[in-house]
C-alpha cells in the first residue's frame, strides 16, 4: 500500500496543496487579485488539491491492491 501510485500521487497533491494554501492565506497582493477578478486563486487551488489528495487516500483505503496468490512450487497449476 505504501508504494501504490495512488498513495504517491495523494501525498504529492497534499504537499503542494498545503504549500499553495499557506501561500494563499499569507501572501496578499492587490495586483494578483486584480488578475483573477478579486478571487484568491491560491487559496482555492490549495483547497482543491487537498480535497483531491483526500479522495486519493480514501480510494487507497477503500480499494486496496489485491495481489493474486502464487501456487506452491511442488503443485501443478490447474488447467
Amino acid at each position: 500500500m505504501l508504494f501504490d501510485i495512488r498513495t504517491i500521487v495523494g501525498a504529492l497533491l497534499a504537499c503542494y496543496g498545503l504549500i499553495v494554501l499557506v501561500t494563499g492565506l499569507t501572501y496578499d497582493a492587490a495586483e494578483q487579485e486584480a488578475k483573477t477578478g478579486g478571487i484568491d486563486i491560491n487559496q482555492w487551488t490549495g483547497i482543491g488539491m487537498l480535497i483531491a489528495a483526500a479522495v486519493f487516500f480514501t480510494w487507497v483505503r477503500l480499494r486496496p491492491v489485491q495481489v493474486p496468490p502464487t501456487p506452491p512450487e511442488n503443485e501443478k497449476p490447474a488447467e
